[in-house]
């Protein structure tokens, strides 16, 4: 609650925050679009491979010629990463290989990294954000999307005393999603198709939300982050409205859903027979924590917290995320008090590649939300030991046998990634926190 304040002195001191946007995609267009109004922070570079497209993004959200033309625009992410004076690198391109080199980079020359690039996370940041720390600079979550705010009432209940159950998100779902593409993206997803391609809206990347992608990526990256831990054989997607998380988030054996405590989980805003749930969390973010004593619990109705029906299960939540408008938390707070707002702490959860058609061998990989795989969370322990491939990495490999839909892939299913240099640095890190 100082940021605004601090960076005002900030600018006193040393001038404006200086930062290079690598994506100038949606998440990457509602950050630009709060830079005109924030007084000290300088986006000196953007790095997209549509150099023309970012140009565009920035005079679509407001941004004046002059602005424009004060800013150093490049098709290379590394190249803005070594602009003078950087402090703070954001990599917004959502894609696991370019993610991972530009952190390194940023690591390299000392620049604090904010990673919207999630799948990244998620493929190798247990040994990313080990790397930032060695070096003194901050590996960060993206304050805005669901991981970094899960991951800040997570922190929040923690230091208050309470212990955790549950913890997650809400989405779109049901399980006629998995097997979603981005021919049928738009109708599932609730937009028009006009308006998602005049936003600039990715079809594929915005599938990877509804086929269960995402929610598994972002789980991940809440567990690993967190040390809560997932689901044995993934999420349920539970249709649970805002009112009742604590009664319906805790363990089996109380009364709940929950596979055990410390748990992270999606909660659905569709009943499974499509209808919608009352006080739905489909944009927001929660989590469960139980009262430590007697008195906690009283306190809690006293204070008027949704509770369990013993009260002494309780729910705190934020009913929307604002992902890119809310971005500069995590840059100010990188550069100014050297603190991320949410990190990779350990491996305790992975994104596996599934089935999500009957593949053939010889049959080509396309990645997240695309029309051959999606991605579903496990225990880091299971896939380590059963050698599940990471959805991160279920693009542009070569299946080696037939596998039937629904299927987990393993390493041993394809190949294509033995001298890649991204599957490289995975291994490095699963070797590193096996």
């Amino acid at each position: 609650m100082n940021l605004h304040h601090l960076l005002q002195n900030r600018v006193d001191d040393k001038g404006p925050v200086r930062v290079a946007l690598i994506g100038a995609g949606k998440f990457g267009s509602m950050f630009l679009a709060q830079v005109p109004s924030t007084d000290g922070l300088d986006v000196a570079a953007i790095a997209d491979l549509n150099v023309d497209g970012a140009r565009a993004a920035c005079r679509n959200v407001g941004w004046s010629e002059e602005l424009i033309a004060q800013t150093a625009f490049t098709d290379d992410g590394v190249a803005a990463i070594a602009g003078d004076g950087i402090d703070v690198v954001i990599d917004a391109t959502g894609n696991p290989a370019a993610g991972i080199r530009h952190a390194n980079a940023a690591i390299d020359q000392g620049r604090h990294m904010v990673m919207v690039n999630v799948e990244a996370d998620v493929l190798a940041g247990p040994l990313l954000a080990q790397r930032a720390r060695a070096a003194g600079v901050v590996y960060s979550m993206a304050y805005g999307d669901q991981p970094a705010l899960t991951a800040e009432i997570v922190d929040w209940a923690r230091a208050c005393g309470f212990d955790v159950v549950a913890a997650g998100k809400g989405t779109k779902y049901l399980p006629a999603f998995h097997a979603s593409t981005p021919d049928t993206v738009w109708e599932y997803y609730g937009i028009p198709k006009e308006r998602a391609e005049a936003d600039r809206m990715n079809p594929q990347m915005f599938n990877s939300f509804i086929d269960g992608t995402k929610s598994a990526i972002e789980m991940t990256a809440i567990a690993n982050a967190t040390g809560l831990l997932p689901p044995s054989d993934g999420l349920g997607f539970p249709p649970v409205g805002s009112n009742d998380l604590a009664q319906m988030l805790r363990p089996k054996v109380e009364g709940g859903l929950l596979e055990h405590k410390g748990q992270v989980e999606v909660v659905s805003s569709l009943h499974r027979d499509g209808t919608t749930v009352e006080n739905n969390l489909r944009w927001g973010v929660y989590a469960v924590f139980e009262a430590p004593n007697d008195y906690a619990a009283k306190c809690f109705q006293q204070y008027g917290l949704e509770t369990d029906q013993s009260g002494r299960y309780a729910a705190m939540y934020k009913p929307f995320h604002l992902i890119g408008l809310e971005l500069n938390i995590s840059v100010l707070s990188a550069a100014l008090r050297g603190e991320p707002t949410g990190c990779t702490r350990g491996f305790s959860g992975d994104a596996a590649a599934v089935a999500k058609k009957d593949l053939k061998q010889g049959e080509r990989l396309d990645g997240e939300g695309g029309y051959t795989a999606w991605g579903k969370i496990v225990p880091a322990d299971r896939s380590l030991r059963e050698g599940l491939l990471p959805i991160g990495l279920a693009h542009g490999v070569t299946m080696t046998r037939d596998v039937a839909e629904g299927s987990l892939l393993t390493w041993s299913d394809v190949t294509g990634w033995q001298e890649d240099e991204t599957a490289s640095f995975r291994r490095q890190m699963e070797d590193t926190f096996r």
